[in-house]
């Protein structure tokens, strides 16, 4: 099953359906990323404050598969703005690789006022061939525009936090407008496949309310990355490129925007400093 690929503002590909890796203990992290390379999947994200770049390494060098067939993301934790060559060739070290795919800021921490400058550095770190792509995750415009403005550099990818109840149709609509590429995280959000219209479809579609969810991402164009530890789950999660959702099924998930966002405000998020 052939995953489809964006490409990139900076000419780079990468695969429209990823495995995420967020809250995969390190007992389980290895064997969940092996059994989605077995499945098929090709891109894997995950970051340094996840604490399982290890286990992601040491499941990509079992696997045997070229590096040129596998996208690798990870991404620069809150504490490390002022020091981001240090901390990406600490998760390049995890990792076991000489360069990633795509390191994201992680968070933009306005508080501290330093994503400008961690900015900088992804930049120099690109030219520095440690990573193909650079990118940000939970920006809000203001944080994209400041970016952007100061380096004449654009992200290749925003990930944000979407699903069918938190929609962010307008940070989508600001973030393409500068021609960046939008990645959804927690793409199911807090059980959104337990809403009633993916549940309809589901049985309209024989499928799953979650592959309902997933294939909605995959509609608006987002490139998306569900996480499970369960094999089946991840196999399920992958089998989405047989089936579409008709125009009235991205209207009803469209209909169900709530506002019920599941992670932390970037305009306010300050993590635990570890």
């Amino acid at each position: 099953m052939n995953v489809p690929s964006v490409t990139l503002n900076d000419g780079n590909t990468i695969p429209q359906l990823g495995f995420g890796v967020w809250q995969v203990s390190t007992d389980d992290i290895t064997r969940a990323v092996s059994t989605a390379l077995e499945v098929g999947y090709r891109h894997i994200d995950t970051a340094a404050i996840y604490g399982n770049e290890e286990g992601v390494g040491k499941a990509i060098f079992e696997s045997a598969l070229k590096r040129d067939d596998l996208f690798v993301t990870t991404k620069l934790w809150n504490t490390r703005h002022q020091d981001a060559r240090p901390a990406l060739e600490e998760s390049l070290t995890k990792l076991g690789l000489e360069q990633v795919d795509l390191y994201l800021i992680h968070w933009p921490v306005p508080t501290q006022g330093h994503y400008q400058q961690a900015w900088e550095s992804l930049i120099e770190l690109k030219e520095a061939g440690l990573t193909r792509s650079i990118g940000v995750s939970n920006f809000l415009a203001p944080h994209l525009d400041q970016i952007i403005d100061a380096t004449g550099v654009k992200p290749t990818v925003n990930q944000i936090e979407i699903h069918p109840s938190f929609q962010q149709a307008d940070l989508v609509a600001h973030t393409r407008g500068h021609g960046v590429e939008v990645e959804s995280y927690s793409p199911l959000g807090l059980g959104d496949f337990d809403l009633d219209a993916p549940k309809k479809w589901a049985t309209e579609l024989g499928r799953t309310p979650a592959q309902i969810v997933l294939r909605w991402h995959l509609q608006h164009g987002y490139i998306v990355f569900p996480k499970s530890v369960t094999p089946e789950r991840i196999a399920e999660n992958f089998a989405l490129f047989d089936f579409e959702l008709p125009a009235e099924a991205m209207a009803d998930l469209d209909a169900c925007e709530a506002g019920k966002r599941c992670g932390g405000d970037p305009a306010t998020f300050v993590a635990p400093n570890r």
